[in-house]
């Protein structure tokens, strides 16, 4: 196996027959850079063409498993790709085609976790937002820490969710449209309720109880397993899971060039990342928790 800088893999579970891949940027809260995004693929293929790897887990090192892209400028997610392309013209503004080029391969790393001849699951503690919810999204089965945190507050001005666009197979429209309008997060114990994700646990249970999990379904041999889940992707993707990610995609490049999104790139050119965070999510501050005041 190779040796990585931005995440680690080994084996866990009944004769090591589940593979398990740590993101390894906690000092980062493991943000999803350029470099890790493709390590993370590089591992992938990696467990795929091993036979006796059966189930694979993708956990965060340290507080959480995903802040999402990394947004700094000399070190980003999609954007580090978009760097490769013609994003800007001779005038220094942003060209859509550059962005989507950028976006869409960010998207093929996305869509191959999901159709991957493997059982994968998502670990999740801390936060699994913005880009670290659509990763864990992609995911065959998700467990989570009960006071984890998942949602795309990246809805507010970055964009729209590329990979997002899988909760209306999860978890009904009503409850996907608020999520995308509002972008705010739900708890471990929430998703699991509205169908988001397979198990919520307290968190110093999370590891060994998805261990478990992933070791129970790796009862059965890796090919058979693959089958399984062909067949089950296959009734998914003909209901347009491929067509509506790739769309996603697309609109996430025009979402860039929106009145609110032009806003949120001046704050971050004048006030830096955490200024614009707190301009983006201020106004949603006041009505955290709005629902259960209304219920009171």
């Amino acid at each position: 196996m190779a040796e990585y800088e931005n995440i680690i893999i080994d084996y866990v579970g009944t004769d090591d027959r589940v593979g398990r891949i740590t993101l390894n940027r906690p000092e980062k809260m493991n943000a999803l850079s350029q470099e890790l995004l493709f390590e993370l693929n590089d591992g992938l293929h990696a467990l795929e063409a091993d036979s006796g790897c059966r189930v694979i887990i993708v956990r965060g090192a340290g507080r959480t498993f995903s802040a999402g892209y990394d947004l700094t400028p000399t070190r980003g997610g999609a954007d580090a790709v978009v760097r490769r392309h013609r994003a800007v013209d001779d005038e220094g503004r942003r060209l859509l085609m550059g962005i989507r080029t950028g976006m869409q391969q960010i998207t093929d790393i996305h869509m191959y976790f999901w159709n991957m001849a493997k059982v994968t699951i998502a670990q999740i503690h801390g936060y699994a937002v913005a880009g670290g919810c659509e990763l864990a999204m992609m995911a065959d089965l998700v467990t989570a820490a009960d006071d984890a945190q998942l949602g795309h507050p990246g809805l507010r001005g970055l964009g729209t969710s590329r990979t997002g666009v899988i909760w209306p197979l999860v978890i009904g429209m009503r409850k996907a449209k608020e999520l995308y309008y509002t972008g705010e997060n739900v708890t471990g114990q929430e998703a699991e309720e509205i169908g988001m994700i397979n198990y919520s646990w307290p968190k110093d249970e999370l590891e060994s109880r998805t261990i478990a999990f992933a070791d129970r379904i790796a009862n059965m041999t890796a090919d058979h397993l693959a089958i399984l889940k062909l067949n089950m992707n296959r009734f998914y993707e003909n209901m347009g899971i491929y067509s509506s990610v790739r769309s996603s995609t697309d609109l996430d490049a025009a979402g860039q060039f929106t009145e609110y999104s032009y806003q949120w790139q001046e704050m971050m050119g004048k006030e830096g990342l955490k200024g614009a965070l707190a301009w983006r999510d201020g106004p949603y501050r006041d009505t955290d928790g709005y629902k259960r005041k209304t219920e009171d």
